[in-house]
């Protein structure tokens, strides 16, 4: 069967089919925004990084140390731009979409750091996203640098234990110690997959399912070997009464899970499937 993408879904493809280390996160971004927004011009966005990262780089010194660097990015980010996390609203789909995080100076910890992240590779200040459940982070890329960045805060500067002691607060659990992975480096795909997770969990809460399949196929384009979203787009496919497309994915699912906790559910759902065919 031959699925004809949007031109943006195309750009989206094309841009994530480059080695990992030559995928451009912002345009990537920018073309998952373009779906919601037909008519947003890419490089627009691209030139503003380009002139904001411009101005920070007049204020550095070709010497200046890690905090220094930090701080000049967050004195024209969150103090001259009027950067902040969108703790009113944070479940806009808005705040997900680059176009709109660059046009409103707003967005949820992920899109942030994709703004702090393009800046500072701009002015040649290697960092890297850190995907903390709950709330993305990023530090410098240096060995043992031992800092990390909150965008969603003004770029506050938190040490490990206080990465410990966020997440204590978002849970309320009382968390003996980080495991590593949970301050590890995300690649460029892995950033992509989670914002456009975010994505997909805002759209089934608004029952959204058809954006909220769009979110998916995208995941899925990033990595087809997620076993969860395929499960998942074969649930959506359901919901919207795409019958066929939804058994091939529930019945894929199923000879590479066959024994998941799930297992019971899928066949039930794929019985009604069959049923409501026949009627």
């Amino acid at each position: 069967m031959t699925i004809k993408f949007s031109l943006a879904r195309q750009a989206f493809l094309h841009e994530i089919r480059q080695p990992e280390a030559e995928i451009d996160v912002a345009k990537a971004a920018l073309y998952i925004a373009q779906e919601e927004f037909p008519s947003l011009d890419v490089d627009r966005y691209l030139i503003q990084l380009d002139i904001w990262a411009a101005e920070v780089g007049k204020t550095l010194l070709p010497e200046s140390y890690p905090l220094k660097t930090i701080k000049h990015i967050n004195k024209y980010l969150y103090d001259e731009l009027g950067y902040r996390g969108n703790q009113a609203d944070y479940y806009d789909p808005r705040n997900s979409f680059l176009n709109q995080v660059i046009d409103r100076r707003t967005g949820i910890p992920i899109t942030l750091a994709v703004v702090y992240l393009e800046i500072a590779r701009r002015v040649n200040f290697p960092m890297v996203g850190i995907g903390m459940p709950g709330h993305f982070l990023i530090r410098p890329e240096f060995e043992d640098v031992g800092i990390f960045v909150d965008v969603f805060h003004q770029g506050e500067i938190l040490f490990e234990q206080d990465c410990l002691e966020l997440l204590r607060k978002m849970y309320q659990q009382p968390l003996p110690s980080l495991p590593p992975e949970f301050l590890a480096p995300v690649t460029s795909k892995q950033l992509l997959a989670r914002m456009l997770t975010n994505l997909k969990v805002i759209y089934i809460q608004r029952n959204d399912l058809t954006k909220a399949l769009g979110s998916v196929e995208r995941i899925l384009l990033l990595f087809p070997d997620a076993l969860g979203e395929l499960r998942d787009r074969g649930i959506i496919h359901t919901q919207l009464g795409n019958f066929s497309a939804a058994t091939l994915d529930l019945e894929t699912y199923l000879e590479q899970v066959p024994y998941g906790t799930d297992t019971a559910k899928i066949r039930q759902l794929l019985a009604e499937i069959r049923q409501k065919s026949e009627e």
